[in-house]
């Protein structure tokens, strides 16, 4: 079986860890801090806040912009759940708008008809790796004093014209995550990058139970906190993993431009798309079908095939707990359209470019059979 995603990690990986491990910090130490300034420094943001997930990264950003119960939060229904649910969790309520079928990323276009008094904040997520239309959702916050907070899980090492993702350019906060299959990986892990240093400040003592140090030294509380810190040594990986991120994005770039070629002719799918502005950190490989009834029966011959595929993403306001939550009739017809249709194919780094060809060989099977 050819897996869908999978880490990547090299020897240079293990023994990174495996100083940390030694050392006299095991959390809370140096690691941390050189990992925090690596990607601050890499995005061209000012700050940057590691934590212990992308959800915490998300839950800290919205706590940290002060968004709380009877606030709107406008986002897109082509995510994680994660994205909506700490939304949910600070009391807050999402606003799902449709998404563009170039990019499947929120569509800018929409946002203006969903704003109300309610409004506080947009949340553009940046999928499968490909940024979304920040200067446009800037330009929107800006005329309705709104927040923007991306979500850029998908986009570390993406870039928007010569602003890399995480560089805050159009936007209060940018939040990350590590987990296993993304650009980097920490296993677990995430991070909030701002230029703000009211949020950076805010973000640091939430981060540890609301504690920081007053200037006499004392442990003080001053914040309601969680306990969300990154462990020294998912920091020494990150730094590690970092250091090869834009090789790991041109491989990812040189498996896309393979399966351009292979699939390009395909009747039957439609192939992910890249603005010319654009430089996608292709975390995820999504192609369509142009029609419903394929997708289940692609997806089950490709599984038989010895394919690995995976849909990314059911609606959010499709699952159950939000239909209980009374998220009913929302009117996206785009979004409902690509997640009867899409399926994401197998992409990550120890993908060879036979592995490649077999993938394109089933999907074009499937079509002449």
């Amino acid at each position: 079986m050819i897996p869908y995603a999978k880490q990547h990690i090299e020897k240079r990986d293990l023994a990174a860890v495996a100083a940390a491990l030694r050392s006299n910090w095991l959390t809370q130490g140096p690691q941390g801090l050189a990992f925090e300034k690596a990607l601050a420094d890499y995005c061209g943001a000012k700050y940057a806040v590691a934590v212990s997930s992308g959800t915490a990264a998300l839950h800290l950003a919205y706590l940290a912009a002060g968004l709380g119960a009877g606030d709107g939060i406008i986002t897109s229904p082509n995510t994680f759940v994660a994205t909506a649910n700490m939304v949910l969790a600070v009391g807050a309520k999402p606003v799902f708008g449709d998404i563009r079928l170039d990019t499947y990323n929120l569509d800018e276009k929409k946002i203006e008809n969903l704003i109300t008094k309610k409004t506080k904040a947009i949340v553009p997520v940046h999928f499968a790796g490909q940024p979304a239309a920040l200067p446009a959702i800037a330009a929107i916050a800006k005329k309705y004093n709104l927040l923007v907070i991306e979500d850029a899980c998908h986009a570390l090492g993406a870039r928007l014209g010569k602003d890399k993702i995480g560089s805050c350019t159009y936007s209060d906060m940018a939040v990350f995550s590590f987990h296993a299959v993304k650009s980097i990986t920490t296993a677990e892990g995430g991070a909030v990058l701002t230029n703000n240093r009211k949020f950076y400040d805010k973000l640091k003592i939430m981060r540890s139970h609301g504690i920081h140090k007053d200037e006499n030294g004392f442990n003080v509380m001053t914040e309601f906190g969680y306990n969300y810190r990154l462990t020294e040594l998912q920091a020494a990986l990150g730094i590690e993993q970092l250091k090869r991120l834009d090789k790991f994005i041109k491989l990812r770039r040189q498996i896309v431009k393979i399966y351009e070629h292979e699939l390009g002719a395909v009747m039957g799918i439609i192939l992910p798309k890249e603005l010319p502005l654009n430089h996608s950190a292709w975390h995820l490989y999504v192609i369509r079908t142009m029609s419903k009834a394929d997708r289940l029966p692609l997806y089950r011959h490709l599984l038989k095939s010895g394919v690995g595929v995976n849909f990314h993403y059911p609606a959010v306001y499709s699952q159950p707990y939000y239909k209980k939550l009374g998220f009913r009739n929302i009117a996206c017809p785009r979004m409902d359209n690509y997640h009867r249709t899409a399926i994401t194919l197998p992409l990550h780094l120890e993908l060879t470019k036979k592995d490649i060809e077999r993938v394109a060989r089933a999907v074009k099977l499937y079509f002449k059979s």
